[in-house]
């Protein structure tokens, strides 16, 4: 098997890809780190997120609401409850659940749903399956594109021969979550707060996937550019982007810049705190040079 170069060596570092609140055909949603087990609070979250498509899919029904099908209420009440910290039966009942009620409503939260189980099983072979599945019925849906786009560059295999189109379908689809994001109306349920906290998340989520793009492309200015827009809209950095983003200023010879940047991620408890102290101090001793 050929070995994917990561930006972790260790595997045990926590790569961070968090979405707050999610909304239906223009939404925001969670991800779930890749080594991250869902504890019950964002066993809450994920399934609050299924809710709130829920209702923006109830907010979208014409006056004239489609007849119910008890069935089909039956199947989705099922893949809700099973919840996220059950991945593999999440997934039987989500695809059962597609190639039943294809149409349905609440397909798209399904595909969603299915995605991050996938994300969390780390199967990506699945997982991208099925995203690409849910992304052509649902261009717009910011859920699957950021993170998709989050995960392409940082699971990466340079030898693969469809690494660089898989680079460019991560900037085209974190370009597009921004652009979405953007345009975004703000449903009623949710406050001006509330709101701008779940855009500002969001993107923060889809700028650290353009960011590590461009790393991979070696377009250092452009990675600067997204990991700081990145690191400042999040409320918790993450530490992976602090040190892409260290050395990035280091290909350009930023060394007090990137020697904040290295400092920033060696306060973040995980596996890159000692490789950042390590960056920093080689910088001050390039910078006293």
């Amino acid at each position: 098997m050929k070995a994917r170069q990561t930006i972790i060596a260790m595997p045990a570092l926590l790569l961070a890809a968090s979405f707050q609140l999610c909304f239906s055909a223009a939404s925001l949603a969670q991800g779930t780190n890749p080594n991250f087990v869902t504890g019950k609070e964002d066993q809450q979250n994920q399934d609050q997120q299924l809710k709130q498509k829920t209702l923006q899919g109830d907010q979208q029904t014409p006056p004239a609401a489609p007849k119910v099908d008890p069935a089909e209420e039956a199947a989705y009440k099922a893949f809700f409850d099973a919840g996220a910290s059950a991945p593999d039966n999440r997934i039987q009942l989500g695809n059962d659940f597609l190639m039943k009620y294809p149409m349905s409503r609440y397909a798209e939260s399904v595909y969603a749903g299915v995605v991050q189980a996938y994300y969390a099983k780390q199967d990506w072979k699945n997982f991208y399956a099925t995203a690409d599945k849910g992304i052509a019925a649902y261009p717009d849906d910011v859920t699957m594109l950021a993170i998709v786009g989050w995960v392409i560059p940082h699971v990466f295999d340079p030898t693969s021969p469809d690494a660089s189109a898989n680079l460019d379908k991560a900037e085209k689809y974190e370009k597009h979550a921004i652009d979405v994001i953007g345009a975004m109306p703000k449903p009623p349920s949710l406050t001006d707060d509330q709101f701008a906290q779940s855009k500002s998340t969001v993107l923060s989520e889809a700028h650290s996937g353009l960011g590590l793009v461009y790393f991979r492309k070696q377009r250092w200015g452009d990675s600067v550019s997204e990991l700081q827009q990145a690191t400042l809209a999040s409320p918790s950095p993450d530490a992976t982007d602090f040190f892409v983003l260290g050395i990035d200023l280091d290909k350009q010879s930023k060394y007090p810049e990137a020697i904040e940047a290295y400092t920033k991620c060696s306060q973040i408890m995980g596996g890159l705190q000692d490789r950042c102290k390590q960056s920093a101090e080689n910088d001050k001793k390039q910078q006293a040079k």
